[in-house]
């Protein structure tokens, strides 16, 4: 492995001690019935520096499509409008305080998608257009900066999502030839026939951003590191696949001709079937992979440290035949390898990755990951049970370049996964799971301690580099505060944090254990 890293001359990004929170925008309070980038991500912020903590991980801030998932958005490059907050377009005299004063009620802990999206869609149509009639000159000139520096994804995004708004949100493969296709000719016909409604969803991305960049550099000003998280694949519904349909498996109907997954696995006995199409990577590279080399460079512009998910789809990938029922029977295809992380690296130097190595991993998949320097990632959820890979996830076993966490946003909350059957929602029987929690107990030394601050006090201290907790875990919450359950369509990424959660004590808790373990 030496000698692979002096060949490609590898640049290795180090990692100091530290720890952080696993919180998504959607989950902090407050807003318009969604987290936004309003004053809760500042208290947020700041609850970070109190307790001690230094990085700050997100999902995918892109717009969601299918299912509200962040896995399974519109765009690789634009922002979620939904993020953008209210209060801020007031004070900019976008919108009145009657509109906000008319907000309708919505639940402090959970997310109503449905009526959040017509709530703050219409009210963000109406900042738009006030904006766009009488912004000032200096305004009016960021805002025609933005979208010049953006041209090369901005302009396909928004045409995608006003032809979306005439086909009432049907999928692209589902539009009239021309469109659908992308005729030179009928491109620009509709370029013209939409301009004003376009000009809507590149204010939507503007104000996006700007909101985004002060809430970074106010982390930034308190030492706080924003992760951030590019997902492997992209959805089929989006403006990347419709105006690159080169880079991907599709059929002469712009259909998927086979799609992505993974085989039968910890939560699932059929496998995931996610259903995104598969890239042509021959084409990526024929190209140097210019549109993965784009995307990264935005995701970096976003993000101090990036998560790259199903990084072991980067090696070999789990192919599954379009229409296929279950992902059970799926095969392993080559992937890109060292060839693409090398392209990546040498247009933009640092690469700055933590790799999800989770699921089935093999050496290959590890020796890629340590040629390149990626930590791994480890959960300490699964360190327990009877999967064979359970000792790598046990502590004695971790190395310093290792970023562990108590869990994930696919799992269950920690105290969820210690007092439910868990036989619905993985392929573990009961007695799995007694065997599971008798062994817990008897590695992690504990009887009647809080079973979320024995893991977060077992990460904390393990030689990992880095240790990420999620915020369900340090409010000790149930499994109502799940974020999202592998293989079901139906009530994720709907959690919320109460507005006085995080009180003096549980920041001074957090803060005594990041202290004691040098973080």
């Amino acid at each position: 492995m030496h000698g692979c890293s002096r060949k490609h001359n590898v640049k290795r990004v180090i990692f100091p001690r530290c720890s952080g929170i696993l919180l998504h925008i959607t989950s902090l309070p407050g807003g318009h019935g969604i987290g936004d980038l309003g004053s809760s991500a500042y208290e947020f912020a700041d609850f970070l520096t109190d307790s001690g903590q230094k990085i700050w991980q997100v999902l995918p801030l892109s717009p969601t499509g299918y299912g509200d998932s962040p896995y399974q958005c519109f765009s690789a490059f634009a922002g979620n409008p939904l993020f953008i907050d209210l209060a801020d377009l007031g004070q900019q005299d976008l919108l009145t305080a009657q509109d906000l004063a008319n907000a309708p009620s919505f639940p402090e802990e959970h997310i109503e998608y449905e009526r959040v999206i017509d709530f703050k869609l219409g009210l963000l149509r109406k900042a738009a257009h006030t904006f766009l009639a009488d912004s000032g000159q200096a305004d009016r000139r960021a805002f025609d900066t933005f979208c010049q520096q953006n041209s090369d994804w901005l302009d396909d995004y928004a045409l995608f999502m006003a032809c979306k708004t005439v086909y009432k949100n049907a999928a692209w493969s589902h539009w009239d030839h021309d469109i659908r296709h992308r005729d030179p000719s009928a491109v620009k016909e509709w370029q013209t026939k939409l301009s004003s409604e376009t000009e809507v969803h590149k204010f939507a991305q503007f104000e996006f951003f700007r909101q985004w960049e002060k809430l970074r550099t106010h982390c930034s000003h308190r030492g706080i590191k924003i992760m951030g998280d590019i997902p492997i694949y992209v959805a089929h519904d989006s403006a990347d696949v419709w105006a690159h349909p080169e880079l991907f498996r599709l059929d002469d109907q712009g259909n998927p001709e086979a799609v992505a997954g993974v085989p039968p696995d910890y939560f699932s006995a059929t496998g995931q079937l996610w259903g995104n199409p598969l890239y042509r990577w021959d084409v990526s590279a024929r190209s140097g992979h210019r549109w993965w080399i784009d995307r990264v460079r935005a995701s970096l512009k976003l993000f101090d440290l990036v998560r790259l998910d199903h990084f072991r789809g980067f090696e070999a990938y789990w192919e599954v035949l379009a229409g296929s029922p279950t992902a059970a029977g799926g095969r392993w295809e080559k992937g890109p390898g060292a060839e693409f992380f090398q392209t990546l690296q040498t247009e933009l130097k640092e690469l700055p990755f933590i790799a999800e190595n989770l699921g089935v991993i093999t050496p290959e998949v590890e020796a890629l990951r340590k040629q390149f320097g990626f930590p791994g990632m480890s959960l300490l959820q699964f360190a327990f049970g009877n999967d064979p890979q359970g000792p790598s996830f046990r502590p004695h076993n971790y190395s310093p370049e290792l970023v562990a966490y108590t869990g994930g946003h696919d799992n269950d909350t920690t105290v969820g996964w210690w007092t439910s059957s868990g036989t619905g929602e993985s392929t573990r029987s009961a007695q799995d799971i007694r065997n599971e929690h008798d062994f817990t107990r008897a590695y992690l030394n504990f009887r009647d301690e809080p079973v979320n601050w024995v893991f977060i006090r077992t990460v904390l201290a393990s030689v990992a580099n880095v240790a990420i907790i999620p915020l369900q875990d340090v409010l000790g919450l149930g499994s109502n505060a799940r974020m999202n359950l592998p293989g079901t369509l139906r009530g994720n990424w709907k959690w919320r944090y109460k507005p006085k959660a995080l009180t003096k004590e549980i920041t001074e808790q957090l803060r005594r254990l990041t202290t004691l373990y040098d973080r």
